[in-house]
């Protein structure tokens, strides 16, 4: 096979087109992409906000038993101190 020698205006214009449509072909890939890649952070943001309303009810639970278990210990004590002294 031997180069060409004489590049015409058609073929510089067919390869001009194809490099054309070859970068148009990424470009939208990469918006592709970037637009997925958008709504999945938008999904893990959401996901975030989830997880963290529970963790924030767990620890209310948390708190609230805490506080009935001490209270109970209290009144145990109390309880044991009051039967002793009399």
């Amino acid at each position: 096979m031997t180069p060409r020698e004489k590049w015409t205006d058609e073929r510089l214009d067919d390869l001009n087109q194809k490099v054309d449509d070859g970068f148009e072909r990424t470009e939208r890939a990469i918006a592709e992409t970037k637009a997925e890649i958008r709504e999945t952070k938008a999904e893990v943001r959401e996901l975030r906000r989830e997880m963290y309303a529970g963790f924030d009810k767990m620890n209310d639970r948390f708190d609230r038993l805490s506080q009935i278990l001490i209270g109970g210990a209290i009144a145990i004590i109390a309880g044991l101190i009051g039967s002793s002294a009399f």
